[in-house]
């Protein structure tokens, strides 16, 4: 049973450690998305498992890292900002349309950032329209539509990409221009990801002027991934984390709002889809 016990704990800090390894391979932040799942009973069994001294030591100190490194990120990190956006993905077969636009409407937000906006659930942009006149939509497939919609002056060129699942929007706010996004991205390793990074950090680090992005990453905050456009394009997730989406008895926080000062985020409900919204008063100005 010793012998056993060692062994899964040497198993389980393997895991763990590759879970810090998304810069090197994307299956390390495959890993991510489940760390503190790993270093919970990670910890468990190192405790128990009679390990050396400095092994234990150094066990118990890669666990205490990798539940700290994900709780830090339920704190919030900054005050609200003068901007709020609604980021959602809608879900393609989403059940109660009424019920997201009152939310949205409710809500009040400045920018609405949309994800998977098919054509079964494109009524909800008409129920929007009074509200928010300017809208962008990007058509991908029926089921894949991104979208930004704004109450704010626009000016600029509005852009959809042809590599991956974005819409951008230039949006006049009170502190400034700013380029408002909508991102889809694809799952982790095994998906195609990865590969979809490699394309929009160099993208936002183009210094076109500051960013406000939300979206669905399907990724965590913890993760190589979401690190690595934050310091491409020079601005921060809004907090605290707040899971917004439920995988089998895992709840995730996958969907986000990035802004230059960053921002405080609030979850709001399903509303007919498979993840809660998010309301983010963020800033534009770093």
């Amino acid at each position: 049973m010793k012998t056993l016990v060692r062994i899964m704990a040497a198993l389980a800090l393997v895991a763990l450690g590759l879970s810090f390894a998304g810069a090197l391979h994307p299956v390390g932040d495959s890993l991510a998305v489940f760390r503190l799942a790993i270093a919970v009973p990670a910890l468990l069994l190192v405790l128990g498992a009679r390990l050396p001294r400095a092994w234990w030591l150094a066990g118990v100190a890669l666990c205490l890292g990798g539940i700290g490194s994900v709780l830090w990120h339920k704190l919030p990190l900054a005050e609200p900002g003068p901007v709020s956006v609604y980021q959602k993905n809608m879900f393609h077969r989403n059940s109660d349309i009424a019920g997201l636009a009152e939310d949205i409407l409710a809500a009040d937000p400045d920018i609405v950032t949309l994800q998977e906006v098919s054509v079964e659930n494109e009524a909800l942009l008409d129920l929007l329209r009074e509200a928010y006149p300017t809208q962008h939509l990007c058509r991908y497939t029926s089921r894949s539509g991104i979208a930004v919609l704004t109450r704010l002056p626009t000016s600029g060129t509005p852009f959809c990409s042809e590599k991956i699942g974005l819409a951008v929007l230039p949006v006049d706010t009170a502190a400034g221009p700013v380029r408002a996004m909508s991102l889809h991205f694809a799952w982790p390793y095994p998906g195609r990801q990865a590969g979809q990074a490699d394309w929009l950090a160099p993208y936002l680090a183009q210094g076109e002027g500051p960013v406000i992005l939300g979206g669905d990453f399907n990724m965590v905050p913890w993760s190589h991934t979401l690190h690595r456009i934050a310091r491409a394009a020079g601005f921060r997730r809004a907090g605290p984390s707040r899971p917004t989406f439920q995988l089998g008895p895992f709840p995730l926080p996958i969907d986000h709002v990035f802004a230059p000062g960053g921002g405080r985020a609030e979850a709001r409900g399903l509303s007919g889809s498979d993840h809660r919204g998010l309301l983010a008063r963020v800033s534009p100005a770093g």
